[in-house]
Order: C-alpha cells, then sequence, then structure tokens
C-alpha cells in the first residue's frame, strides 16, 4: 500500500467526437493503405474533434459523462487537475474552462502536461493531496484533440492519433483506499524522439521542425516503452508485495498495439488480461487509459475489486505507473 493513502478512485466518465477517421479515409491523404497500418499499429480508425470542439469540451462531456453514469454531484469538488498537452489556449487552462462550466466556485484548478503519463500523474497526484489532509474531492479529466497538431502530410505520425477525453473522481476515503503502489519516472535526454515545437527552435543544440506539429522517431520512443514499462512493472509489484497473479487487469497507455503486445511478452502479462483503446481511438495521448478503462466497463469484464495496473508514457520521456483497486460509488 502507498504510505497513508487515503483515497480510492469513485467514478469514471469518457467522450469521444462523432467524426471517424478511419484506415481508408487516410488512403486520400498519404502514401499508405489499411493494411500497413493494421500490421504496423493495429489501428483501424479514430476518433477527430469538429473545427470548434477543443479540449476543455472533451473533459467537459466526459465528466458530464461520469455525473450521469454514477449519478453523482461535482458542486464539492474542492480540486481540478486537467491533464493535456493540447490545451484550448495556453492560458486560461483546460481546468478553468471546466471549472466555469460546472460552477464549482470553491475548487482550485490546474493543469499538468505529462504527455501521455497524464492521467497516471494526475491520479498520482489527486491520491497525494487528498492522502495529505489538503483536499476531499479531486476531479481528473484527461482530454486530448491530438488532431488539431497532427501533419497529415506525414504518414509516420498521422496515422497514429486520435482525439477524447476521459474524467475520474478521487475521493477522500482512509477506511478503502485504492492505491496500491506507484512508480514514475523521467528520461529528459530522450526528448528529443518525441515532441512539438514552441518558442524554441532547438532541443539541446539540434534543430526542432518549427510547424508546431508532433515529431517522434518512432523506433526510439518504441524501445524506451518496452523497455521502461517492463522494469516499472516489476518494481510496482515488488513494492506493493504483489505476484503478476494478483493483478486483474494491465491497463497502459494505448499508444500502438504492436508495443503493447511486446510490453505483455516482456512482463508475462497476457494479452487476455490487458484493456486498451488504440484499435478504435488511435493513440488518444493522456485519454487513452480511461478510454482502454470504459471498454472494459462497457464489456461487463472490469469488475469491483479488481486490481488494476495502469501505466502511462510519452514525450519527456516520462513515464508513471499506478496498482489501483477498482471500487466505485
Amino acid at each position: 500500500m502507498i504510505p497513508q493513502s487515503k483515497a480510492r478512485i469513485t467514478a469514471l466518465g469518457t467522450y469521444v467526437p462523432e467524426r471517424i477517421l478511419n484506415n481508408e479515409h487516410l488512403e486520400q491523404l498519404v502514401d499508405t493503405n489499411d493494411a500497413w497500418i493494421v500490421q504496423r499499429t493495429g489501428i483501424r480508425e479514430r476518433r477527430i474533434a469538429g473545427d470548434e470542439e477543443f479540449t476543455s469540451h472533451l473533459c467537459i462531456r466526459a465528466a458530464e459523462n461520469m455525473r450521469d453514469t454514477f449519478k453523482i454531484g461535482l458542486d464539492d469538488v474542492d480540486l481540478i487537475i486537467a491533464a493535456t498537452t493540447t490545451p484550448d489556449y495556453s492560458f486560461p487552462s483546460v481546468s478553468c474552462r471546466v471549472q466555469r462550466h460546472f460552477g464549482m466556485e470553491h475548487a482550485g484548478a490546474i493543469d499538468l502536461n505529462a504527455t501521455c503519463a497524464g492521467f497516471t500523474y494526475a491520479l498520482h497526484m489527486a491520491n497525494g493531496m487528498i492522502s495529505s489532509g489538503l483536499h476531499k474531492k479531486v476531479l481528473v479529466v484527461a482530454g486530448e484533440t491530438m488532431s488539431k497538431i497532427t501533419d497529415y502530410t506525414d504518414r509516420s505520425t498521422c496515422i497514429l492519433f486520435g482525439d477524447g477525453a476521459g474524467a475520474a473522481l478521487v475521493e477522500y476515503d482512509p477506511e478503502r483506499p485504492g492505491f496500491e503502489s506507484v512508480v514514475m519516472g523521467t528520461n529528459g535526454s530522450g526528448g528529443i524522439h518525441v515532441y512539438r515545437s514552441g518558442l524554441s527552435t532547438q532541443m539541446d543544440g539540434v534543430p526542432l521542425a518549427g510547424d508546431g506539429r508532433i515529431a517522434q522517431n518512432g523506433p526510439e520512443v518504441f524501445k524506451w516503452a518496452v523497455r521502461t514499462v517492463t522494469e516499472g512493472a516489476e518494481r510496482l509489484l515488488a513494492q506493493a508485495d504483489l505476484t503478476l497473479d494478483d493483478i486483474d487487469w494491465f491497463v497502459p497507455h494505448s499508444a500502438n498495439l504492436r508495443m503493447i503486445e511486446s510490453i505483455c511478452e516482456k512482463t508475462g502479462i497476457p494479452m487476455a488480461k490487458t484493456l486498451q483503446s488504440v484499435q478504435d481511438m488511435g493513440n488518444t495521448s493522456s485519454a487513452s487509459i480511461p478510454l482502454a478503462l470504459q471498454s472494459g466497463l462497457r464489456a461487463d469484464r472490469l469488475s469491483r475489486g479488481d486490481r488494476i495496473l495502469l501505466y502511462g508514457f510519452g514525450s519527456g520521456l516520462t513515464h508513471c505507473g499506478l496498482v489501483v483497486r477498482w471500487d466505485p460509488n
């Protein structure tokens, strides 16, 4: 058990835009085809936000879905943490836009950018804020409009990304805490392998593509992710004095189905015990883990009391894994 953990996840919701971009549509944009995309990524389609649909809109819809599904109130939320790398604006933050919509007058609002590890980072922060006694009810939202920063002339990246959002409620509960172990880390020297250019036009002396779109060295990220998640999963289990048999579900960031298969092979976790969202949603960055959890709920695969190993990883390079209990209200 994480020392002094006094929090658990009590609700979950998601939202994806209506528009579907499948592999056949991409064949009209770049030199690619369905068989090539599926073979290399496992992705068949992804959801794309409308021209006037932005990350805050997706996060709000995910939180509304959570509220309506679990029949809960949000008026007493005292902190909002939004995980995103594609905010509507540099400022105000996505969390402030979420607060405005729901009118939670006494809630603090912060955004964090841990890219594809954002959801697990935000859950870890929520647990820490509550377990410290500073907060009682934290709304975590993770949303991305990756399509708005994707270069649709680059077939190596445009086949990967989609849009979506997830929301989770983390509440004070010292009697039934749900956070059992955590590992996190950073490899900043690998930042050059996946980035989106901004104010600076170089990184560590290396010129960057300056168009504000995603640039990625796929093979290097693949190797780092497989090695890092494999080692991190071992540390998570050891920290909580667990074995793989104690884990009911593995939910990694849905970056690429082939990457997930390689991680499962290295860790010994069966694909049959793995939840993912990449085939139907593409890589939705910080939103991919809640979308995968939702797929498990809709298929009646995820049950109360299940122990889940969540693992986010992405640009930075950042990673964060958690072992949690699924114990909603």
